[in-house]
């Protein structure tokens, strides 16, 4: 069991949380601290130097990411142990949401020194806070895997998932991932939001197809993008098979293409696309065979 007191006199880790975008966006006790620690560690050194310089703060930076995390924290800890106070701070947001910091927290704990969050602003809340969906319970997933299998694994998982669910995207992927949502997990309500903050910030809220419709027209997308998606709906995941079997049939005899009933259906129901196209081809093809 960890046991952690406010007035330790060794050294100590601060998590500090930083700026999305507006330089605007921190709070004063951050500042303060960042002033008067003995060091920073920094995901980007020359990112955080620009917003040290904004607040006249003249602290030493080291530089702690991805690929140096793991050598960089035994060399902070040990100045930690000595009794220095260092800073943690991410390109934005929180660390180790989704950025670096995790592994230095993780060994500061397990080494006995004290680890204090410094609470600011955070992408997921921030975007959550304005989504217009349901905010009681969500899930926060962050960046999805870059591996196909695994990444379609973790987005059938949604398919059953009832809370909200909040994830992280580059801007040249995020059309592909609502297409994907879209055709596994059915046309949910969700959110997009990108460049928050900052003076080009959009949000965009409604069907995840009308979402994709807008984005796909664009000759780009720029900024890093938040999608929030609406939990599955209880009564659409409720709807009976047969009664689905019966309208596509009805709309097959009627003349319609596999292609239109399945976005029709799947958008009424909030049905993945992909499982009403598959039943609709079995269909036509039965009819045809008879």
């Amino acid at each position: 069991m960890d046991r952690q007191l406010s007035d330790i006199s060794s050294g100590r880790l601060y998590i500090v949380s930083t700026p999305i975008g507006n330089v605007e966006d921190i709070t004063l006790r951050a500042i303060r601290i960042l002033g008067e620690v003995d060091l920073i560690a920094a995901e980007d050194t020359r990112h955080t130097a620009r917003l040290l310089a904004y607040h006249h703060i003249n602290t030493a930076l080291i530089s702690c990411h991805d690929y140096n995390e793991r050598e960089r924290a035994a060399g902070l800890i040990e100045k930690m142990k000595q009794g220095a106070s260092v800073a943690l701070v991410s390109d934005a947001g929180t660390p180790s949401v989704s950025d670096p910091g995790y592994v230095l927290v993780r060994e500061a704990i397990a080494s006995g020194i004290s680890a204090i969050p410094i609470p600011g602003v955070s992408a997921a809340i921030t975007a959550l806070s304005v989504s217009g969906l349901p905010t009681d319970a969500f899930v926060f997933i962050g960046f999805l895997s870059k591996q196909k299998t695994k990444r379609s694994g973790q987005i059938e998982s949604l398919k059953r998932e009832e809370k909200t669910v909040i994830i992280y995207e580059s801007p040249h992927r995020v059309v592909a991932l609502i297409e994907e949502i879209l055709n596994i997990a059915g046309d949910r309500q969700a959110a997009f939001a990108r460049e928050m903050t900052k003076t080009y910030e959009e949000f965009i809220r409604g069907r995840l197809s009308e979402i994709l419709e807008n984005l796909k027209a664009r000759a780009a997308i720029k900024g890093e993008c938040v999608l929030i998606v609406g939990g599955c709906d209880k009564e659409s995941s409720g709807v009976s098979p047969e009664l689905i079997t019966q309208e596509i049939q009805t709309r097959l005899r009627s003349g319609e293409r596999v292609s239109e009933i399945s976005k029709d259906i799947s958008k009424q129901y909030a049905l993945p696309k992909k499982l009403i196209y598959e039943e609709a081809l079995t269909l036509q093809n039965r009819n045809g065979a008879n």
